[in-house]
């Protein structure tokens, strides 16, 4: 597993970030996911492949900075 962080651009309240656990946890049931909305950012532990992450987060309509 390692450690990743993203800078998610789009979540502006708490059901963006259930979206974005949600996204990320089909992915990954293992994963262990921390979303900070104020700084922008969700960081997930994780064996899946860093665009793999992305993509999911994409899916439900965020923005990803690389």
């Amino acid at each position: 597993m390692s450690q990743q962080t993203f800078t998610v651009q789009g979540m502006t309240c708490g059901h963006c970030e259930r979206a974005v656990q949600t996204a990320i946890m089909t992915l990954d049931p293992q994963a262990e996911v921390k979303i900070d909305r104020a700084q922008n950012l969700v960081e997930v532990n994780t064996a899946q492949p860093r665009e793999a992450v992305a993509a999911a987060i994409r899916e439900e309509g965020y923005s990803v900075a690389a």
